[in-house]
This record gives structure tokens, C-alpha cells and sequence, in this order.
């Protein structure tokens, strides 16, 4: 075979690979407006950086590029290649590169679509588990993100749900264990009767995932938004466990006081303030990405820069369930914190919140498990930890929401704010026994700050721990009661 024979021939196995699916199963997936594997990479990456590896294994598209010039790994799941390539190819293609991810110490990035409802019937047992388990190792060493496009069934959906962010596309994404094309036989036996007549996009959609759940952090209105989001959370992330978040540079300047605070502080009881609005006269430009905005509302949890350094933040919601907290909102904190800890992003936790919600619903529900959920985050984590009490820091509520008794390193509160063990019945009661100068002479503040000048304390208080390092007993893992 000539040198030019061969060229050709390889030519035509990589349009092959490429096309592993065929013609009508491209034409099919081009009417339904879904981008192929290898386009959902190239849409990703920054122009011309994407190198790919394994391109005639069949299953999934698989390599590295860069986002923002920083390296990271990813594999997009190929549904054009039909179920017969799935899971074992794109399982075993997709661990390569998570051990990559592991071993170079950049983010993992996985695209999921698998083209059909469900794994092919013939799919060797245990195909993904492999997959799972490096995820699980590479948990907390790198950070994974995941975006479902597609219908993502059985055991594959355990793989988005083991990233640390997932994004879901409205319309074209879901997410389940049993497809509901199987449930009408659980119905025949009695067993989830009804079930196989549920929408998949009401069973697994990510209108549910995103709301009901909880397992979606984000949902995008498309496949284009969606990869925007994935480049967005990247932005504030360190490559791996062992580096710092990205410094940007600082166009807002460090010492700016802002006087709308001063109106925030005092707003009407009954017209309950958005924490959102807070934050975002608090950090750098007043960029705040929220994760995970549509479920547990009456908690916020996103990204934002404090003096050029990215931050996560953990807020209670007064506009919803008046900043209760509940099951959801603990669980959907305690992960957030977590998270933070494992990559070395400071917390900045803003609290405003009564307590915790009260009835039999929440209690067998597991409410007390779930409130030491979110003890657990908060004093097992490491970082530079500030908190500021904007209005209300009352019994297990103050105490779980960063509190100076779990290693906080500088907690502040607004002059207004009331602080203690039980909700005062009246204003006179809290302006005795709640008053923050009170919970100061305690030691349970660092001190009370006027609402305007939150922004540069917060700073000044970032830099002055940007340097901490805090052991713990030395042990294999803790036992976080799930």
C-alpha cells in the first residue's frame, strides 16, 4: 500500500469513527436540533485547542483542550453510535480520562446523551461501574462537571449525579434510574402503579431535577447556554485540590463603601429583602452566579470575587419560608460547603434565619440528621470562613449557619440584627437579650459593623487568614451522617 493509500485509508476510518452511526441516525438528531458528540467538545473548548484521543473506539468522544487557556479533560457521550456502543465502550472510554484528569490534575468535563431511553439490553454487567469508581476517586482532587443533553437511564445516570455540578438542557435532558417505558410492568404487578404513564420530561426532566430533586445545580435553555454555564463555573475554580482559585484583576475597588446596604439593613419586616441583593452589593462588580437556584429556595449558595478572590457563598432566603431552614436547604448548604472546603474557595456565609422549620412533615422526615448535615460541612472545613448576621441568627439556626463556635475565623453583624438562643416574643426583648453587642461581649462576634462598610471589612478579613492552614486529627475520612 502506497503512502498515499494509507493516508486515504486512515482518512476514511477517523470520517468513520466520526460518523459512527450512520446517516440516518446523524440526519434524525440534526432535525431534532441536537449537536453531535464531537461538536458539543469543539462548542466547549477554546478554538482549535481540542486534542483527541482514542478516535477509533467507538462510544464517546474523548481528550483535552483548554477553557480560558487552562487545561481540561473531557468525554461527550456519542449517541449517534446507537446502544450497541453503550456502556461498555463509552464507559471504558471515559474512564481513561478521568484517570487522566487524576493524574495531570485538571478538570473533568462529561457531556451525556446516550440517544436512546435506557442501556441496550445486552450490555455487560457492571459496565459503568468501572466508570463510577474513578469518579469517586477523583472526587475532591479535581473538579468534575457534568452536562446531561440527552436521555441519561439506569446506571448511567449515577455518573452525572457523582460530578459536582450537573447541568440539565430544558426540553432534550433527563435523568432517571427506571425508564418509564418499564414501569407499566411494575404497574401490572402493583408494585408503582400508574408510574408508566408519566411524562419522561415530568419524571426525570430539568424542570424537575433543577426544582423537585435537587440533583441539577443549573438548567439551561439550550445546548449553547449549557456549555456557557460549564465555562462560567470553571472561572472560579482551581485546576485541583492543590491549587488556589483564580485571582482576577480588581476594577472594583477594595475599600468601596456602599450606602444601598444602609437601605437593605432597615427594610420592612413584612416586605422580606432578597439576600440576592445583598450579595451582590457585597462582592466584585456585583457578579454573582448562583447554583442550584430552584430548589431550596429559601437558601442561596453561589460564586462571586472578594478583592479579585473567587468566594463561594451560602445565604439564607428571607423571600422564602422567611429564611426557615429545612431538609433541603441543610442538605443543599452542607454539599455547597463541602465543595468549597475540598478546593480551597473561602465561605462567606449571610445569615438571616429563625431557626429551623417546625412540624411532624420535617421531623420524620429527617430534619435533625439533616441540620447535622450542615454542622458537619461547617466544622470539618478548613478555609477562611467569614459570616455576617444581617438580621436574624436565633437558636439552631445561628449555630449551624457559621457560627463562631464552629472555627469561624471572623464573624461580623449588622447593628440591627438580632442574635440568640430563642426568637424574641417582642422588639423591646430584642433590643435586650438579642442585641449583637450583647453576642460581641459574649465572643460571639468579632465585632458590629455598619451595613456599608461590609464590603471592605470582608476584605481586609480575607486577606488577613489568605494564608490559613488548620490541621485535624489525623483518621481515614469522618462518617458525615447522609
Amino acid at each position: 500500500m502506497s503512502a498515499d493509500e494509507s493516508l486515504e485509508r486512515l482518512r476514511r476510518l477517523k470520517m468513520e469513527a466520526h460518523h459512527s452511526g450512520g446517516p440516518e441516525r446523524i440526519d434524525a438528531r440534526r432535525r431534532s436540533g441536537s449537536a453531535s458528540a464531537r461538536e458539543r467538545v469543539l462548542r466547549l473548548l477554546d478554538v482549535d485547542t481540542f486534542v483527541e484521543l482514542d478516535v477509533f473506539v467507538r462510544g464517546a468522544v474523548t481528550g483535552h483542550g483548554k477553557i480560558e487557556g487552562r487545561d481540561v479533560y473531557v468525554f461527550s457521550q456519542d449517541a449517534e453510535a446507537g446502544p450497541q456502543a453503550w456502556p461498555d465502550a463509552f464507559a471504558r472510554k471515559a474512564a481513561k480520562v478521568v484517570d487522566l484528569a487524576m493524574r495531570n490534575g485538571a478538570p473533568l468535563v462529561g457531556l451525556y446523551d446516550s440517544g436512546v431511553l435506557g442501556p441496550a439490553a445486552d450490555a455487560p454487567l457492571g459496565g459503568c461501574a468501572g466508570l463510577h469508581f474513578r469518579k469517586v476517586m477523583a472526587s475532591g482532587l479535581v473538579p468534575q462537571m457534568a452536562a446531561v443533553m440527552g436521555p441519561c437511564a439506569g446506571s448511567t445516570a449515577f455518573s452525572p449525579a457523582l460530578a459536582d455540578f450537573v447541568i440539565m438542557v430544558k426540553g432534550s435532558s433527563r435523568v432517571y434510574v427506571a425508564d418509564p417505558a418499564a414501569a407499566g410492568a411494575y404497574a401490572a404487578s402493583g408494585v408503582g402503579a400508574g408510574d408508566g404513564q408519566v411524562a419522561y420530561e415530568e419524571l426525570g426532566g430539568a424542570r424537575t431535577h433543577s426544582e423537585k430533586s435537587g440533583l441539577a445545580h443549573l438548567a439551561a435553555d439550550d445546548e449553547e447556554e449549557c456549555l456557557e454555564k460549564i465555562r462560567g463555573l470553571l472561572s472560579y475554580l482551581p485546576q485541583n485540590n492543590l491549587e488556589e482559585p483564580p485571582r482576577s484583576d480588581l476594577f472594583d475597588p477594595a475599600g468601596r463603601m456602599d450606602s444601598e446596604l444602609d437601605t437593605l439593613a432597615v427594610c420592612d419586616p413584612g416586605v422580606p429583602c432578597d439576600m440576592r441583593d445583598i450579595a451582590v452589593h457585597v462582592v466584585d462588580e456585583g457578579e454573582f452566579l448562583e447554583v442550584t437556584p430552584g430548589w431550596a429556595e429559601n437558601l442561596i449558595t453561589g460564586f462571586a470575587r472578594l478583592g479579585g478572590r473567587p468566594v463561594g457563598i451560602v445565604g439564607n432566603q428571607p423571600a422564602r419560608l422567611d429564611a426557615r431552614l429545612d431538609i433541603d436547604a441543610a442538605a443543599k448548604a452542607a454539599r455547597f460547603v463541602r465543595f468549597c472546603d475540598a478546593f480551597n474557595l473561602p465561605l462567606v456565609t449571610l445569615v438571616d434565619t429563625p431557626g429551623f422549620t417546625a412540624g411532624k412533615e420535617q421531623e420524620h422526615g429527617g430534619v435533625v440528621r439533616a441540620a447535622a448535615k450542615l454542622m458537619y460541612a461547617y466544622c470539618e472545613a478548613t478555609v477562611p470562613k467569614l459570616t455576617v448576621v444581617t438580621r436574624r441568627a436565633f437558636g439552631e439556626g445561628y449555630e449551624v449557619m457559621g457560627s463562631k463556635e464552629t472555627r469561624a475565623d471572623f464573624n461580623f453583624a449588622w447593628p440591627a440584627a438580632g442574635i440568640g438562643r430563642e426568637l424574641p416574643a417582642g422588639a423591646l426583648d430584642r433590643q435586650d437579650s438579642a442585641s449583637p453587642y450583647a453576642a460581641a461581649v459574649g465572643g460571639h462576634l468579632d465585632d458590629v459593623i455598619e451595613p456599608l462598610e461590609t464590603r471592605p471589612r470582608l476584605i481586609a478579613a480575607l486577606e488577613a487568614c489568605a494564608s490559613k492552614r488548620e490541621g485535624r486529627p489525623p483518621k481515614k475520612h469522618g462518617n458525615i451522617p447522609l
